[in-house]
């Protein structure tokens, strides 16, 4: 890809100066505790979902154990995806079922969802989600780093498209749907998505219309640490409401200087995969833990060290193939925020504390960065 013409340079628009830095699910019947007690589970039906308590061998109530009414926010879900409108690779599979998804979510306590912008129109389609569904669901706007080359690639150029970007977060900020800038970063696994001198270029300079926008930060980051923590470093301090790192999979080490640096961490399935990352969930401060599905993807799967902290896990509805859906069914292979319950369930194992206590501070560490239409405790 040729440099484009604006690289090293500032860019001027509506007054404002931005530099341009040039750097050359079928889980084993037997990990549940109904089986063990006469439930059975091919029999679930599938708009229910069964919600048994866990227990230790020896009958004891675990720490995991749910006695109370839960309460999540998905800060990680990509709504705006065709799968939830039943299109599939651009063919039709089954109808639209977004309304019978967001409310299978409300169903186990999920009342909040950010719904994840990763370009320009996928920003539009986020804001346009959350304005369908006012009070439950916000959007985020950014470009995501694999799609970064996609700013030297606009018809109008690099500038008009973060021009279009300022336009469209600072709207959708005063109309109350959009609470983050994001999802915004670097990849270093996927070069061959986008370069690592565009993603470098451009997260710089959303980084700086986050700062003038005032709005959280949304991040992804990938292989990427030393850059991705250098970018953010100075800025920090200009942002009040900070933002997290979501679907994080990094060290302990990067965990670390991550929080250090004044950011949350969102965990997803795909932070639950090793047992190294089990480790590092366990040692993210409650005061710092957000959570998240990213469905359709990041599914907690059986072959994930996750799985075997599944034991007494809320059950889900019934999954088909896409192609023999039914409603009120799951589709297997798609992620719902459904399953953010499961998710809260094994970072309470991991951690040895109970789901409430993941759920509260999850919960609270959301509201007060993104407000999502609640008082921050």
């Amino acid at each position: 890809m040729q440099r484009a013409a604006i690289a090293g340079s500032a860019l001027n628009f509506f007054g404002r100066n931005i530099t341009l830095a040039t750097r050359s699910t079928a889980i084993d019947k037997s990990d549940f505790l109904g089986l063990n007690k006469g439930l059975n589970l091919s029999s679930v039906h599938c708009n229910s979902t069964a919600r048994p308590k866990a227990f230790s061998t020896s009958g004891q109530p675990k720490m995991a154990e749910t006695t109370n009414t839960l309460r999540y926010v998905d800060i990680g879900i990509n709504l705006s995806d065709p799968v939830f409108r039943g299109e599939y690779h651009g063919k039709q599979a089954h109808e639209d079922d977004l309304d019978d998804v967001i409310q299978r979510a409300k169903d186990v306590g999920c009342s909040k969802f950010m719904v994840t912008g990763s370009d320009l129109v996928e920003s539009k389609h986020a804001i346009s989600v959350a304005s369908k569904y006012p009070g439950f669901c916000y959007a985020t706007v950014g470009v995501h780093p694999c799609q970064a080359k996609l700013f030297d690639e606009y018809p109008e150029g690099a500038q008009k498209m973060l021009q279009e970007l300022w336009t469209l977060a600072v709207q959708a900020k005063k109309d109350g749907h959009v609470v983050a800038f994001g999802e915004i970063g670097l990849d270093y696994d996927r070069l061959f998505l986008s370069p690592k001198e565009p993603q470098l270029k451009y997260f710089e300079a959303q980084l700086d219309l986050a700062v003038e926008i005032q709005l959280p930060l949304f991040l992804h980051s990938r292989a990427a640490s030393e850059d991705f923590e250098r970018l953010l470093a100075p800025r920090m301090t200009r942002l009040p409401k900070r933002g997290l790192v979501h679907s994080f999979t990094g060290t302990l080490e990067e965990m670390h200087r991550v929080v250090a640096l004044g950011l949350d961490v969102g965990v997803n399935g795909c932070s639950l995969k090793t047992e190294e990352n089990l480790e590092v969930v366990k040692a993210i401060p409650l005061e710092r833990l957000q959570i998240e599905t990213d469905g359709p993807w990041c599914e907690i799967r059986p072959s994930h060290a996750s799985a075997k902290h599944l034991e007494g896990a809320p059950d889900l509805p019934k999954a088909v193939k896409k192609e023999k859906w039914q409603k009120g069914c799951m589709v297997k292979g798609r992620n719902e925020p459904i399953a953010i319950a499961r998710v809260a369930h094994v970072i309470a194992s991991v951690k040895g504390i109970t789901v409430e206590e993941v759920c509260e501070a999850a919960w609270n560490n959301s509201i007060r960065m993104f407000g999502l239409g609640e008082k921050s405790a």
